[in-house]
């Protein structure tokens, strides 16, 4: 029996949201009750603030224009594919793919895999295009940044059991198809795991890492017993003090969301379908809470949170990567992503207000790190807070003279 035909290769695609879902939009939040709040004078311990969701509401139905951002968007780049995965076939895939230009049309350009989380999309490496995508660039890269599956404009997912090992692998697949043989990888929040799982299943293919929520273990003396003694004999410095603070408050204030997204997802998927206010208010929050103070104007919160409304899969889609991540019973889990990965070169981004901020010894138990970086700004969104941190990085580790540089070989792509 001869083999099943290749899939078609990817088409361009541009973002065309119908007038009449701007519409239904419109009249939703034109119809929109708000909560009470209490006589307090800091809201955001309580959450999203009464006022701040009230502007944000009204000037996305009377004020901000879709039309405009829609544009700028669809100045990317930006494609449509499919990728079979295992039991699930042919998923549809939406991805940024911005090569390299300018003098030598990329040669020797490091293919670089990006991978959003949640409630980030493909748009967090907008930023980063300008800095790694041009022959100035030393080196230069060329970059492929896609929509997981049931987020932005990429296929939702119906059947059970899409978990962290899916989507390495539909990640995977997608450079494969693209040309891209051996790459390299970039992420934070999700795309932290998915690349780890990247790394630990197709480590003929990844060839280095680069991640910016670190998320590791104190060394143990079974398995790292000289890390372990540094760790024993060494104290915290004051920014790993703040750090390890930083982390606890997350784990006693912040993540309560993460708990109901990997335990009941469908019941608040009710109102992410029905409300675009309790949507914006669910991610808004985390726009505030999970940056360094960065200066969020009106026009981008509503882009971003207007890429979950319209998206492919509809706005309730994307909690659901908490639940088969958590419950899925196939192996890579996430707490073996958080442990030792050999023969994928590592580098790690240290932010300070990231959710998971961990001492530097730490994170050297999670692989070879070759490169390390501690910012004295920047939180959970880097890629869209810090560009020139995450670009410096990932020069620093694939330019000439640095750790990585000449790990990817014979991978040009198309």
């Amino acid at each position: 029996m001869s083999p099943p035909p290749p899939p078609p290769l990817p088409k361009p695609y541009k973002i065309s949201v119908p007038d009449s879902a701007l519409a239904k939009l419109h009249r939703k939040l034109a119809d929109a009750d708000f909560p009470d709040e209490l006589d307090a004078d800091e809201q955001w311990p309580y959450g999203a603030p009464l006022a701040d969701v009230k502007r944000l509401a009204n000037y996305w139905r009377d004020g901000f224009d879709w039309r405009r951002a829609e544009a700028r968007l669809n100045e990317l780049p930006q494609f449509e594919g499919k990728v079979q995965v295992d039991g699930f076939g042919d998923v549809g895939v939406h991805f940024v793919h911005k090569r390299c230009e300018g003098e030598g049309e990329g040669e020797g350009a490091v293919p670089v895999l990006f991978v959003h989380g949640w409630p980030g999309s493909f748009i967090e490496v907008t930023k980063l295009l300008p800095l790694l995508t041009t022959s100035s660039s030393n080196p230069s890269f060329h970059v492929v940044a896609p929509s997981l599956p049931n987020f932005g404009f990429s296929q939702r997912i119906t059947k059970p059991g899409f978990a962290l090992a899916q989507y390495a692998e539909l990640c995977h697949k997608l450079m494969l198809s693209l040309g891209y043989t051996n790459y390299v990888t970039q992420g934070g929040d999700w795309g932290f795991y998915i690349t780890r799982a990247i790394g630990l299943l197709y480590p003929e293919s990844c060839k280095a890492s680069h991640i910016n929520m670190v998320r590791a273990n104190p060394p143990n003396w079974s398995d790292h017993p000289l890390l372990a003694l540094q760790h024993a004999v060494t104290p915290y410095s004051e920014s790993e003090k703040k750090g390890l603070a930083r982390s606890q408050w997350f784990q006693t204030e912040g993540h309560g969301y993460r708990i109901l997204q990997a335990t009941k997802p469908q019941t608040l998927a009710f109102a992410f379908a029905d409300s675009p206010v309790a949507l914006l208010a669910w991610i808004y929050e985390k726009l505030h809470d999970w940056t360094d103070a960065y200066p969020w104007t009106d026009d981008e919160i509503l882009t971003w949170i207007s890429i979950y409304w319209f998206s492919t899969a509809g706005p309730n889609a994307h909690v659901r990567i908490y639940y088969e991540a958590t419950h899925n019973s196939t192996e890579p889990g996430r707490e073996r992503l958080c442990q030792w990965i050999r023969g994928v070169k590592l580098g790690l981004g240290h932010f300070p207000k990231e959710l998971s901020v961990v001492p530097a010894v730490w994170g050297r138990t999670m692989g070879p790190v070759v490169h390390e970086s501690s910012n004295e700004k920047g939180g959970h969104f880097a890629a869209w807070e810090r560009p020139d941190a995450i670009a410096s990085d990932l020069k620093k580790m694939f330019g000439k003279g640095g750790p990585c540089y000449g790990v990817v070989e014979g991978s040009d792509g198309y």
